[in-house]
């Protein structure tokens, strides 16, 4: 017979369950969650077992899942959990549940494919329309009296282009070639310094920064980007350029060197533009009914795929008889438990439809059982907390139900605060009071899991370092002269204790011979070595 103080008293059975009826006797124990099967296959590979495809087939389906669930997530789609718990699918149910997570993950690929290519094709037509606005203003810009300066910060010597450029437009120089094109705005200092020191200086550099952020296709990023025109003499310099701009991943765009061109592919451009924020915001409407229909069953599917793989990796565990139609399985289980453990092979041998009962026999051996001790929300975080430090063997004495009380004691010694135990049991009471609630949100955050777990230790650690904090008479690192100090310095006038730093109180003449009623009178903390650090 086990109690909290001593691990429950094991049983190792030996399970005979025909092969029909073995996945739901599984499942059900599974639910029970009272019996510990031992591997009898030990010296087998595990890819050479009898259930491994069920479990490759598992791992692709989670594989599926797992894809939509970052889709979903992309899109900040809050995904439903009832909280209910499901029972594991038959296995004739897989073949449903691969052939819906096929259909979606096929589904939203295509999808995301079309509106990455549409994204992308978006993109070329916005920077080829910010490159038409933005050249056209280079080709009317005139050269003044300014132009040394403008070539000076483009890499140009001003003897060089003054000679080359001695009219009044950089369009009017015949045999002029020019090519123009977006690169990212963190490149475009060494993209201009390589220009100047590949083309010698025979090239002219301007370039403008597009006020608006575009979205990268691939990575769905916001990126800064710069629109650039580049003049320039003779093919040879021509070829240079362009391997220059193919090096540092700028986009080239054609660019039609007549205003009228310009401007008519300017409007072609709109047109474009306009047609395709059509298209993608219907994408971008069915990818999202897609992800929204998925989200409301994605945390029932993980549930059902996670138990069929748990069920086929136990089964696993099992050994086949000669006949190859029935599996031998070893468990430890509770004795406690026994007549639990024949209901739940009953219950799985109806589901199944299998005509014979399973056997569960009872064996005498001289192995170590494993401990088990029967645990309550309650005492699960203690339990947890002396575990980390060893598990306590078979039939051993429990410290557990000990550290209940000496673990927060110990605590609330060291951290004896009115204050700060009050802040810490008003967190730990709010969780306790919401623990249906905040158990059904199911937090994938490791911090929070770890505090929710341990909300009855921190709970009574609050409770005990309120206790303490009064007896220590602090709170907030501040005293609380609640009932009156017991010393005073009546004999000393008011304008001596402002002259003086420190002022010795006799205990003969100061101290009114009364205890503080409890705790520590509010006096010492005003001592120079605060005595309740010692």
């Amino acid at each position: 017979m086990g109690s909290m103080f001593r691990s429950e008293e094991m049983a190792l059975c030996q399970l005979f369950l025909q092969s029909e009826a073995a996945y739901a006797c599984v499942s059900e124990l599974g639910e029970l969650g009272l019996a510990q099967f031992r591997d009898l296959n030990p010296d087998v590979n595990i890819f050479q077992r009898k259930f491994v495809n069920e479990v490759r087939r598992c791992d692709e389906m989670e594989r599926k899942l797992r894809y939509l669930e970052k889709e979903i997530k992309k899109d900040g789609i809050p995904m439903m959990d009832s909280g209910e718990n499901v029972e594991a699918p038959q296995p004739r149910e897989m073949i449903d549940l691969e052939a819906t997570f096929e259909r979606l993950e096929n589904e939203l690929r295509e999808v995301n494919q079309n509106a990455e290519a549409l994204k992308r094709n978006f993109l070329e037509l916005t920077e080829l329309k910010h490159i038409l606005r933005r050249t056209q203003v280079f080709f009317d810009e005139r050269v003044t009296s300014e132009i040394g300066d403008s070539i000076a910060a483009n890499l140009i010597e001003d003897e060089v282009v003054v000679t080359r450029l001695g009219l009044k437009s950089l369009t009017a120089v015949e045999g002029l070639g020019f090519v123009a094109g977006v690169i990212l705005r963190e490149r475009i200092p060494a993209f201009e310094r390589l220009l100047w020191r590949a083309c010698r200086g025979n090239v002219f550099l301007r370039q403008a920064e597009i006020d608006n952020t575009l979205e990268d296709p691939a990575t769905s990023d916001q990126v800064y980007k710069s629109v650039f025109i580049i003049f320039f003499q003779g093919d040879q310099l021509k070829t240079r350029v362009k391997k220059i701009c193919e090096g540092f991943r700028a986009t080239l765009y054609p660019c039609p060197e007549t205003p009228n061109d310009r401007r008519e592919m300017a409007v072609g451009v709109m047109t474009r533009i306009e047609d395709l924020n059509t298209v993608l915001s219907q994408t971008q409407d069915h990818r999202h009914r897609v992800l929204v229909a998925a989200a409301k069953n994605i945390k029932i599917w993980f549930t059902k795929v996670r138990k069929i793989k748990a069920i086929y990796h136990t089964l696993n565990l099992f050994n086949l008889d000669v006949t190859q139609k029935c599996l031998i399985a070893e468990c430890w289980v509770p004795v406690q438990d026994l007549e639990a453990i024949h209901l739940s092979l009953r219950r799985g041998t109806e589901r199944s439809g299998s005509s014979v009962p399973p056997i569960l026999n009872r064996m005498e051996s001289r192995e170590t059982p494993p401990t088990y001790f029967r645990l309550s929300k309650f005492t699960r975080g203690f339990q947890n907390l002396v575990d980390a430090y060893g598990v306590a063997n078979y039939r051993e004495i429990n410290p557990a139900p000990y550290a209940i009380i000496t673990f927060p004691f110990l605590f609330a010694v060291m951290f004896g605060d009115f204050g700060h135990g009050l802040l810490m049991t008003l967190f730990s009471g709010w969780m306790v009071l919401n623990e249906k609630p905040l158990i059904a949100k199911k937090s994938n955050s490791e911090i929070w899991n770890i505090f929710f777990g341990g909300r009855y230790i921190i709970l009574l650690m609050g409770f005990f370092s309120m206790y303490t904090g009064f007896i220590y008479n602090d709170f907030f690192s501040k005293s609380l002269n609640i009932f009156g100090s017991q010393w005073s310095a009546r004999n000393y006038e008011l304008f001596y204790l402002l002259k003086q730093r420190e002022v010795m109180l006799d205990p003969k003449d100061m101290y009114a011979g009364n205890p503080y009623p409890i705790g520590i009178d509010p006096i010492w903390q005003t001592t120079l070595l605060c005595f309740t650090d010692c």
